[in-house]
């Protein structure tokens, strides 16, 4: 399905990043892996994905909240890798605390990585994009882009901001075969999930156990926790020829969430 098609997913070396780095290897798209771990470990995950899917799979360990390692980023997918085609803007962190206790050094950080890291992997794309007449920008959002909840300020400002950009960029690429779409999960039992429930049961003064069943699951009708495959498979779609008309959108899979 996209075969001779180059994809760069942020935040790949683990997660929902790596799922759909996976997924797309697995429909034929060379791969430039990013995000953070042990070298060790991503050198694995990289030689496993191109052993399995029989594809050219580099990875660059670039720092997103920086925009020249992220210009470097993007020069490395062209030269190693022939172009980019598919952008997976998936890389975030979080941080849950009162707004008044609120880091100021956590809101920039979240902000640089969950939002302006997109903005300018987007930009350095955006014009090799128009001049082939085709591109897949896939911008993972969150539920926090459509509805809020308390103490997670800079990450709910980051997603609605997502939303915000990738409406624009939709606009902007419309009539240049570039569609821009945003994936909205809802809660993902990934290490970034995992990490904040210590984080949130402190800010709220219940058990870790309590924050599982009755704030995380609570909000999801289904009482389930989305699946990263799942969001995978949402990201070939809407890199697919099907989803060419696809663009704009904000696509909830959330379990209900939002739904009420």
């Amino acid at each position: 399905m996209l075969s001779g098609k180059t994809a760069l997913v942020t935040g790949s070396t683990s997660g929902i990043g790596l799922a759909i780095a996976r997924k797309l290897a697995a429909n034929g798209a060379k791969i430039m892996l990013n995000g953070m771990g042990n070298p060790d470990d991503i050198e694995n995950i990289r030689a496993g994905i191109a052993a399995e899917f029989g594809v050219e799979v580099c990875f660059n360990g670039a720092d997103l909240t920086k925009p020249d390692q992220i210009a470097t980023l993007i020069s490395d997918a062209h030269e190693r890798l022939g172009g980019l085609d598919v952008l997976v803007n998936n890389a975030g962190i979080q941080f849950v605390s009162p707004i008044e206790d609120f880091p100021i050094e956590k809101w920039d950080a979240i902000i640089a990585l969950n939002l302006s890291s997109a903005f300018h992997t987007t930009r350095l794309s955006f014009k090799a994009m128009k001049d082939k007449g085709w591109g897949r920008i896939v911008n993972i959002a969150s539920a926090h882009a459509l509805v809020a909840s308390p103490f997670k300020s800079a990450y709910v400002a980051a997603k609605h901001g997502i939303a915000g950009l990738t409406k624009t960029i939709a606009l902007e690429g419309a009539e240049h075969g570039i569609t821009c779409n945003a994936i909205c999960p809802g809660y993902v039992l990934t290490p970034l999930v995992e990490k904040q429930i210590p984080d949130t049961a402190k800010a709220r003064g219940i058990t870790e156990e309590e924050v599982v069943k009755n704030v995380l699951l609570a909000a999801q009708p289904t009482k389930k926790f989305v699946e990263t495959d799942d969001i995978a498979e949402l990201v070939v779609f809407l890199c697919s020829d099907a989803g060419r008309s696809i663009t704009g959108s904000l696509q909830s899979i959330d379990g209900g969430w939002t739904a009420a």
